[in-house]
């Protein structure tokens, strides 16, 4: 599926600030071209940009890998925005990962809310947003926090198609919250599956526990997660099924944010592979997430596209 446009000249424009494995595959799915620029910092850390690419009159993408986002955030914004002063007809963007989602509440007094702010601040600036598994916590929908129009796409069939590819292989999800996910990849995937208990005392300190799984011994046990960052809840499962005779085990997670390099910390502890989709650029990207990204983004661009002609009319 693809944008049909009538020339390369009417085409969206696709612009990612950091090297990204989805830009080049997702640009061929839209039909979209890859946006041309200049950027670097002066002496003093301030940011230069200049667009090369024609963007007046034309859709507009911005690819970004918003994990680890304090110091990527000003440039995105410059970036937009110099867009839309050169005359964009629409700037969406699209982040696999979107950062500042942890925050939601205010759980201690005169604690910052940042998802909100967050939200609020990137709302002001794009026309729509597309990303993928968001840690929503509390929140139901972005809907409660973004004000432009939105959509979450589920990484969950890409994990199940990756793995169903694989045999004799018991999943494995760490607490009683993968359940629901975890379920719906074994029931497409046709892998057994367990589910753990998770006691955690701090960021890095938590407790797995697992059922009893002898009747499972000679699989690969696959760790099923959504985020990994400390790892601390990934090494604490590699523990717990080595100590239940279990040796060969692996890890896939849509996204990994691998802080304080934890990446090689969970390779160390006894996982045999460690796969993760390519939402946020990483060695181990295995598992290619473009095909449950374009729908969602095609049907954003024509609903854009669609609005400005009624207003236009």
């Amino acid at each position: 599926m693809s944008i049909k446009t009538s020339t390369s000249d009417t085409a969206p424009w696709l612009f990612c600030l950091q090297e990204h494995s989805l830009l080049q595959p997702l640009a061929k799915a839209i039909g979209g071209q890859i946006g041309e620029f200049s950027a670097r910092q002066f002496p003093d850390g301030e940011s230069y940009l200049r667009i090369i690419s024609e963007v007046k009159d034309r859709d507009c993408l911005v690819l970004a890998d918003l994990s680890h986002p304090n110091s990527k955030y000003l440039p995105l914004l410059f970036l937009v925005e110099t867009l839309r002063e050169l005359g964009a007809t629409q700037v969406g963007l699209v982040a696999p990962y979107l950062s500042y989602m942890r925050q939601d509440r205010r759980f201690v007094d005169g604690e910052a809310v940042t998802s909100r702010i967050f939200a609020k601040s990137l709302s002001h600036h794009m026309d729509w947003l597309v990303t993928v598994d968001p840690h929503l916590h509390r929140y139901h929908s972005l809907d409660e926090i973004y004000s432009v129009p939105s959509c979450v796409v589920e990484g969950a069939p890409a994990l199940a198609s990756w793995l169903k590819e694989q045999n004799n292989l018991l999943l494995v999800g760490p607490d009683s919250e993968s359940e629901q996910w975890v379920s719906s990849i074994a029931a497409y995937s046709q892998h057994p599956f367990v589910i753990g208990e998770k006691q955690r005392y701090g960021d890095r300190n938590v407790q797995v526990s697992l059922p009893n799984i002898e009747c499972y011994q000679g699989r690969t046990a696959v760790i099923i997660d959504d985020v990994i960052a400390s790892g601390q809840t990934i090494m604490e499962c590699v523990k717990t099924l080595k100590s239940k005779g279990i040796d060969n085990i692996q890890c896939v997670a849509v996204h990994g944010i691998f802080a304080d390099g934890s990446d090689q910390a969970l390779l160390n502890s006894g996982l045999s592979e460690l796969i993760t989709s390519n939402t946020i650029p990483h060695s181990s990207n295995a598992v290619d997430i473009t095909p449950q990204l374009v729908t969602p983004i095609i049907n954003l661009i024509r609903s854009k596209r669609a609005s400005a002609q009624h207003i236009d009319t």
